[in-house]
């Protein structure tokens, strides 16, 4: 006998096709029946240990989530809830081009301190990988729900180079040719960068055109976090895609959002470009969150001239009262590359989360000017994470309705007080702009969050609600999905999400989470 039958779901397959009411039979981890209008053909209803009454809700492929970072509360929080209560089934980290693997024991230490607002440290976790490989076959000893890797260009970068402000030598690029090779041939999908990040955004655009050449031989996929999404973003955008095209590689733009003053009203702009280049034959993609500020940490609005050499050499520079000056004019006169070249509004900075319990207090307050974030810099030795109330609403919404958009969370899981869309973009996209708004139908919305992103990944057994496809199932009701998650509780969990599948197994039964660790790694599929 089979598993399990979902009976009478109004089936939205993740194609973008009109729903159908279906009964969808799952074994072995698997959709093997899809009988449509079961019980109106009056046909012999198909059977199996578990049967599942549907009636009212919404059966859609598991959705992925294309900008997490994951990566260490994967392996240190089993429940997971975060995500798994979202419906999310895949999530893609390594993002912004820093991330845990390829290092060694130098590398790991610095690129511990250097994202410790994005992951906390890890002390409690045993890091006993160093490979991407063997970061993967981490994972696989069970997690919550699945995810895929990317190369993060700027740890390869701090393997190879080190922290500095200079060009690489002929010796230095062919090794960090060789680790991204070697992360592409053990399962990773592709290469991210973060480009206002110390120390990626070191790279010339000739280097990273070298590593894009590797990642396109594999048939992986380049996402960067490009040079600026304030002053001269809109050329930000087209230097990655010139840069993408030179090197015959598959592009992803990583929370391609507009953002700033400079900005206000100009995504027609942003999607006038990416149509002219997919006219002319480019490979492109995007993700976006359905939210308006931005979170990343503190530490990352400086100056790259400041986070040169690492977070020493940070901390030793925000000590010096002639180096914390320079730091300060960049910031307040000139317009920092840290902060996309924009001079910073103090008042549009939230703290959301400390690394020093003694810090507490400074959460949920907007920063004052500069004493206060040099002092908090030094106190919570760079480790604290901030939201910038800097996006525009008619923005967000023209780019989420763009034809290679998919939904990517950007979700920092640390801190007191982290932005809502960790806990909340799926069930957002879903209760705010389906429902409430209209701004998608609720079948593009589910394609733009399901199949798009499976086919980014080139996971051709992903994505969709079809007969052979793995079972990553979402069951939600589109009466009642909704965002939990708000500015004063971001960790509330959604509402109208009672059931969600990975590989056939139940993660969220009845609303509840279940011990099931049915995730692993989802490793790239060999080109050709």
């Amino acid at each position: 006998m089979q598993d399990l039958v979902i009976r009478d779901a109004d089936v939205v397959d993740g194609s973008g096709a009109d729903s159908y009411r279906a009964d969808v039979v799952v074994d072995d981890g698997r959709i093997v029946s899809i009988v449509r209008e079961a019980a109106a053909a009056g046909c012999q209803r198909p059977t199996a240990m578990r049967e599942l009454d549907a009636e009212g809700l919404v059966l859609s492929p598991g959705f992925v989530d294309m900008h997490a970072h994951s990566d260490l509360a994967l392996l240190r929080d089993p429940d997971h809830s975060a995500k798994a209560a979202q419906g999310v089934t895949l999530e893609v980290i390594g993002q912004d081009g820093l991330s845990y693997a390829p290092v060694d024991d130098r590398t790991l230490a610095e690129v511990r301190r250097a994202i410790t607002g994005w992951n906390g440290h890890g002390d409690d976790l045993d890091f006993d990988w160093r490979s991407v490989g063997e970061y993967l076959d981490r994972l696989d000893r069970g997690i919550a729900v699945n995810a895929a890797y990317l190369v993060p260009q700027g740890t390869v970068r701090a393997l190879a180079v080190g922290w500095e402000d200079r060009v690489a030598t002929p010796q230095e690029l062919a090794r960090m040719r060789q680790l991204v090779a070697e992360g592409l041939e053990q399962g990773a999908v592709g290469m991210s960068s973060g480009l206002t990040y110390t120390p990626g955004m070191y790279a010339e655009n000739a280097e990273l055109t070298e590593l894009c050449r590797v990642v396109a031989s594999y048939g992986g996929y380049y996402c960067p976090h490009h040079r600026s999404y304030g002053a001269g973003a809109l050329e930000a955008y087209e230097e990655m895609v010139a840069l993408a095209r030179e090197a015959g590689c598959a592009l992803h733009l990583a929370h391609a959002t507009m953002n700033f003053g400079v900005n206000e009203g100009r995504a027609p702009e942003l999607l006038d470009l990416l149509d002219g280049a997919l006219a002319a034959g480019a490979d492109i993609s995007l993700d976006t969150y359905p939210y308006t500020p931005g979170c990343t940490t503190l530490a990352a609005l400086l100056p790259s001239w400041a986070s040169e050499g690492g977070p020493e050499a940070v901390l030793a520079r925000l000590a010096d009262e002639e180096s914390a000056e320079r730091i300060r004019h960049d910031l307040e006169v000139t317009g920092s590359d840290g902060c996309h070249g924009v001079p910073v509004e103090w008042e549009t900075i939230e703290i959301s989360g400390v690394s020093d319990p003694a810090l507490a207090a400074h959460v949920g307050r907007r920063l004052d000017g500069w004493p206060t974030a040099r002092r908090l810099l030094l106190a919570d030795r760079l480790g604290t994470t901030v939201l910038q109330h800097v996006g525009h609403e008619e923005n967000v919404r023209s780019i989420m309705r763009h034809r290679v958009h998919t939904g990517g969370s950007d979700g920092i899981l640390q801190g007191a007080k982290p932005h809502p869309r960790a806990y909340g973009t799926f069930p957002h996209y879903l209760g705010h702009y389906v429902r409430e708004l209209g701004v998608l139908s609720l079948e593009e919305c589910v394609a733009h969050l399901t199949s798009r992103p499976a086919a980014r990944l080139r996971l051709p057994d992903r994505g969709l609600v079809r007969e052979g496809h793995r079972a990553d199932l979402v069951l939600f009701d589109p009466r009642t999905v909704a965002a939990g998650s708000t500015y004063e509780e971001p960790r509330r969990l959604p509402t109208g999400i009672p059931y969600v599948l990975v590989d056939g197994r139940f993660v969220i039964d009845d609303g509840r989470r279940t011990d099931v660790l049915a995730g692993r790694s989802v490793r790239r599929t060999p080109a050709g």
